[in-house]
């Protein structure tokens, strides 16, 4: 347990972050299952743009690296294209 005011304040800032971030988390995880089965259904495009942004601002917040935000878009397009194709 923390002894000092600055290291309790720290604590208290944590678990307000962790909490934020696991939400953000969620959300994310939420809203690219969503895509996904709608990518299944041929119904993807219009909430493409949606979960993109989604992922882009998780990166923006620092929730998630930018690099695995832009990769997972990238791969939610691959999909989007391929079930468009085909």
């Amino acid at each position: 347990m923390a002894n000092h005011p600055s290291a309790e304040k720290r604590a208290k800032q944590n678990t307000k972050r962790r909490d934020r971030n696991r939400a953000g988390r969620a959300a994310n995880r939420t809203a690219v299952k969503k895509l996904t089965l709608a990518i299944g259904e041929g119904k993807g495009v219009e909430l493409f743009a949606e979960t993109a942004s989604q992922l882009a601002g998780s990166a923006a917040k620092g929730i998630i690296p930018k690099k695995r935000a832009a990769r997972k878009i990238g791969r939610l397009a691959k999909q989007l294209h391929a079930a468009k194709q085909g």
